[in-house]
């Protein structure tokens, strides 16, 4: 399975996001649109991007009825983007008729079909969190490994997930002989600030967890030099070389 790193371009504004694209040169990495930017600039922001070159990762966390999704997603599914996501969370049913309406969406397009994706749990969750505020009696293993399950039957090509689980429910799908991605934000460099994040490890622990792609935010876009940064996360990602 390929493995690659997506870049977070969790800006306010298509300026703002442009400029910093406009950095990277010949470079066309592959990058995330959430919510944020999404909400502010809308889905011909999304295009330009596409036109652009770059693969797109379209992170709005989608989790309602099962109807409501899947009519959001056959809209979503014409983009143009290369992977899109529900939130686990939603159920089963939820995340087939997401297949369903995506699929469909990008049919009546005529473009390449996204792959999709399921949130299992934010980084920004702990143990205390998901017992206490959430209410999940089950360890954080064993409920991510549930919705990762959850969202192999509804169809999906894999779950978004901290680095610190992609091992497992890798070896999990490996046993059955299933291909399943692992999409693992929560990505800091050693010794940088964590930010709101609580489970996290550096590109090279994700590599070595076995972590698909990687997903990097302010590591990235808020460093002194976001080219230098970004180079230094795809080496440690998807090299073999020391330490830089």
């Amino acid at each position: 399975m390929a493995k690659d790193v997506i870049i977070a371009c969790d800006f306010s504004s298509s300026e703002e996001t442009l400029a910093f694209l406009d950095k990277m040169g010949d470079r066309k990495p592959f990058v995330k649109i959430g919510m944020e930017l999404f909400y502010a600039a809308g889905p011909e922001m999304v295009r330009q991007i596409v036109a652009r070159g770059h693969k797109v990762f379209l992170d709005l966390k989608l989790h309602d009825i099962p109807n409501t999704v899947k009519k959001a997603m056959a809209n979503l599914g014409g983009l143009g983007v290369y992977m899109c996501n529900v939130h686990a969370a939603g159920g089963v049913k939820m995340m087939a008729a997401a297949k369903e309406g995506l699929l469909a969406g990008a049919e009546k397009a005529g473009s390449e079909p996204p792959m999709l994706i399921a949130v299992t749990q934010l980084t920004s969750t702990d143990d205390d969190m998901l017992k206490n505020e959430l209410l999940i009696g089950a360890s954080m293993n064993d409920t991510i490994l549930k919705y990762a399950e959850n969202a192999a039957e509804a169809g999906l090509d894999g779950v978004v997930c901290s680095p610190l689980e992609a091992g497992m429910i890798s070896d999990h799908f490996d046993k059955l002989g299933k291909e399943f991605m692992t999409v693992t934000p929560g990505i800091r460099f050693a010794g940088g600030s964590v930010d709101d994040q609580k489970r996290i490890t550096t590109p090279r622990q994700a590599r070595e967890r076995g972590s698909d792609y990687i997903v990097v935010g302010r590591p990235i876009t808020a460093a002194a030099d976001p080219v230098a940064a970004y180079d230094k996360c795809v080496n440690d990602f998807l090299t073999d070389n020391e330490e830089m």
